[in-house]
């Protein structure tokens, strides 16, 4: 038996040691894993919605329950995305007469603990939003610092599954305390609750938020241009050795079919998100998205390489001007490949196999996951002509 277990650990060893050129070295955070694995939560980076970049504060229970329908309608449920997070402004202005949250009865007079029945009964999870402040980013809800422990019970007991836990408001008091405390009142809850920082990454949370929380923002907010959402990919790109199963960078949530960018920017900025691990979080109106919208959102080749078991970030491994390559490890001793063109002309992209960590001899079949097609038996480099602002994403799997 002794043998056996010996002989699994030294396989394991193998396979995830494939790509050694392109696998993050394990940081000293990252050795000590966390108390919130407790709850059993981000082994995967989590997948959904947030009300947050389309409705900003005009949101109410009736879009939310229109939403939960459509996540379901459109398939988008079945292909992983489960959590239906409601962002700020769903609060009354003040706490009531015992302290407690309330939902603002204009807009959501049923409250937030029948949302979530709804949205339960859909087969989904419901998120909501708080702050680590004494009121949130946009002030009209009371933030929970100081509160940690009533709020984290009130939204155990509304079968809340998900917080979005902001930073504004922190009357000069340091982060990683104020953020323990949540993550702490969380695990006393009495129920699983998926905890997200969104601190901004002002305070280098991925070098501390491993033992706080699921997910840590690393960079500001995203908006819906292509310049935001290229700065932000590179930004979160520095932080890729600490994200590991049960935590996970987060580069903020999808803009894909707000209309701010291309479809092929759109496509750029999905497969990138897809191969940096980060959470998949749709934010556009999923009532009425375009087929083009839904085509990006709902290609489960790309979803599969966020999923994937072994949970290493992929990363810009090369860079020539505005061309760029960017890999990560996959299970299986798989590859995840991006060519990604920045620049204004059509361009030739190479990837080298010294460059995301293939032996030179390694012979390949190359899945390109937007157009489905197969090349067969690649060896030394995969080339391709990547048209502006576009990119194309291969798994690439030794033979």
């Amino acid at each position: 038996m002794e043998e056996k277990t010996l002989l699994c650990a030294l396989v394991f060893i193998l396979l995830s040691t494939s790509v050694v050129a392109i696998r993050p070295e394990r940081s000293p955070v990252a050795v000590v894993r966390r108390a919130t694995l407790e709850n059993g939560l981000g082994l995967t980076p989590q997948m959904g919605w947030n009300s947050w970049n389309h409705f900003s504060c005009n949101i109410n229970e009736d879009i939310i329950r229109q939403i939960a329908d459509a996540m379901v309608d459109t398939g988008l449920a079945k292909l992983g995305y489960d959590y239906l997070n409601i962002d700020d402004c769903w609060a009354a202005y003040a706490r009531d007469s015992q302290g407690n949250l309330a939902a603002n009865p204009s807009t959501f007079p049923s409250g937030i603990k029948a949302l979530a029945d709804y949205v339960h009964g859909k087969g989904l999870k419901l998120g909501v939003y708080s702050d680590a402040g004494s009121r949130t980013c946009s002030n009209q809800m009371p933030g929970s610092l100081g509160y940690e422990e009533q709020d984290a019970k009130t939204f155990a007991s509304w079968g809340v599954d998900y917080l979005k836990y902001d930073n504004c408001n922190d009357q000069g008091l340091s982060p990683q305390p104020r953020y323990v405390n949540m993550s702490k009142a969380l695990l006393n809850s009495g129920r699983d609750i998926f905890f997200s920082l969104c601190e901004w990454g002002v305070n280098d949370p991925a070098t501390w938020a491993s033992g706080v929380g699921n997910s840590w923002r690393t960079t500001g907010d995203i908006q819906d241009n292509w310049g935001s959402m290229t700065a932000i990919a590179d930004a979160n790109d520095k932080w890729a050795s600490y994200a590991r199963p049960g935590g996970w960078n987060d580069p903020d949530m999808l803009e894909v079919g707000n209309g701010g960018m291309s479809t092929e920017e759109y496509r750029s900025h999905f497969s990138i998100w897809a191969l940096a691990k980060a959470p998949l979080l749709i934010g556009c109106d999923i009532r009425s998205m375009r087929n083009d919208t839904k085509e990006i959102l709902s290609n489960h080749n790309v979803i599969a390489v966020n999923q994937d078991a072994l949970g290493v970030q992929g990363r810009k491994v090369l860079q020539d001007g505005d061309q760029e390559v960017w890999a990560g490890s996959l299970s299986g001793g798989r590859v995840a490949v991006v060519l990604w063109n920045r620049g204004s002309d059509e361009a030739s992209i190479t990837a080298s196999w010294s460059s995301i960590g293939l032996n030179e001899s390694t012979v390949v079949d190359a899945h390109d996951l937007w157009t489905g097609e197969v090349t067969s038996s690649v060896q030394g480099q995969l080339k391709e002509t990547v048209a502006t602002h576009a990119c194309k994403m291969y798994v690439l799997t030794p033979k």
